[in-house]
């Protein structure tokens, strides 16, 4: 089964709207996860309510830590616009980059919007699921990953 993986600083928005609707389009034929760098305490509830608008309930799921097992064990990472490497060293690594905002500390409507747009962005990922392989992982950059989570 192919595995997705979405990543952002503290998984607390765009990583978990990617996750939820991927999931709920793509049925068995692969499978999302979704991490951060950073980890937030919680979702950002107005994510939540967000999502419930589209009738997906992300209320129970929490932040999780990016992993090296994660990468590794990913066909397909996507960074949800991490600029930043230090925060987010997932970059060293990505197959693909989306631009998008950070939800957070936004109103309702603009979340909306970012919703809107990493639907957009999964859909036309889920129309090409059966040509994602697995990344080839440089071993000089999986170092700089490796080096990065050691120094936490």
């Amino acid at each position: 089964m192919k595995k997705i993986l979405f990543v952002c600083v503290h998984n607390s928005g765009r990583s978990q709207i990617a996750e939820a609707i991927f999931n709920s389009l793509i049925g068995n034929k692969a499978l999302a996860l979704s991490a951060g760098t950073k980890p937030a305490e919680r979702v950002n509830p107005v994510v939540v309510e967000a999502m419930r608008e589209i009738d997906l309930d992300i209320s129970k799921n929490s932040p999780k830590l990016l992993t090296l097992e994660m990468l590794e064990d990913s066909d397909l990472v996507i960074t949800m616009g991490c600029n930043v490497r230090e925060a987010c060293p997932a970059s060293f690594v990505q197959a693909e980059d989306w631009e998008l905002d950070d939800p957070t500390g936004k109103s309702i409507e603009q979340v909306r919007q970012i919703r809107d747009q990493v639907d957009k962005k999964v859909k036309e990922l889920v129309k090409h699921a059966a040509r994602i392989e697995r990344p080839l992982l440089i071993r000089v950059l999986l170092e700089k990953v490796i080096g990065y989570f050691r120094r936490l």
